[in-house]
Formats: structure tokens, C-alpha cells, sequence
């Protein structure tokens, strides 16, 4: 019975891993891809009144670099972002070290 408990609790383990795994790539993931939709938004944009895709992603791109200046030049806020998902990551190591107490106490 204990070889069944270990395993489950393995099990869960695993399964936890995974999903902050998922989470913290969802959430860096969203950092790279929050300025290309930005740029593809942009882009749009342009074409709506008449400009090409590719002048548009051309003239889009200062502003989008611009914007993300803006962003860095903000005090904190970089920090912020980047110490949130770290907390992400140590919560996640945490939880998942947090089995090996359960299936050594099972032991």
C-alpha cells in the first residue's frame, strides 16, 4: 500500500510541476508576444487608412520600440514584472519540494 501511496503522491507531484512549468512559460511568453500583437495592432491600423502591410509594419515598428522604451524608462516597473515571475517560479519549487516531505514521511 505504501508503494501505491509513494506513487501518487509522485503522481500529484508531477502533475504540479507541470502546470507551474505551463504557468511560467505563459507568463514570460506573454512578455515577448504583448509588443508583437502591439505591432500587428499598429499595423492594422495603417491599413485601415489605406497604407500597406509592409509600410505599415515598417512605420509601426519605431512606435512599438518607442512604446517599450516608454515602459523601460519607468521606474519599477520592469522590476516589478520580472520579480513577479520569479515569485512564480520560487512558489512553484516550493510546492513542488513540498512532495518530497509527504513521500518521505509515507516512507
Amino acid at each position: 500500500m505504501k508503494k501505491v501511496n509513494i506513487a501518487l503522491v509522485r503522481l500529484l507531484q508531477f502533475i504540479v510541476f507541470v502546470i507551474f512549468t505551463f504557468m511560467v512559460i505563459v507568463y514570460f511568453g506573454a512578455m515577448v508576444l504583448i509588443p508583437l500583437d502591439a505591432l500587428v495592432m499598429i499595423t492594422k491600423l495603417l491599413g485601415v487608412t489605406g497604407i500597406n502591410t509592409f509600410v505599415g509594419a515598417i512605420i509601426g515598428l519605431p512606435i512599438v520600440g518607442f512604446l517599450g522604451k516608454m515602459i523601460y524608462d519607468t521606474p519599477g516597473l520592469v522590476g516589478i514584472v520580472m520579480e513577479t515571475g520569479m515569485d512564480l517560479v520560487k512558489t512553484g519549487k516550493d510546492k513542488v519540494e513540498a512532495f518530497n516531505k509527504i513521500a518521505e514521511a509515507i516512507k
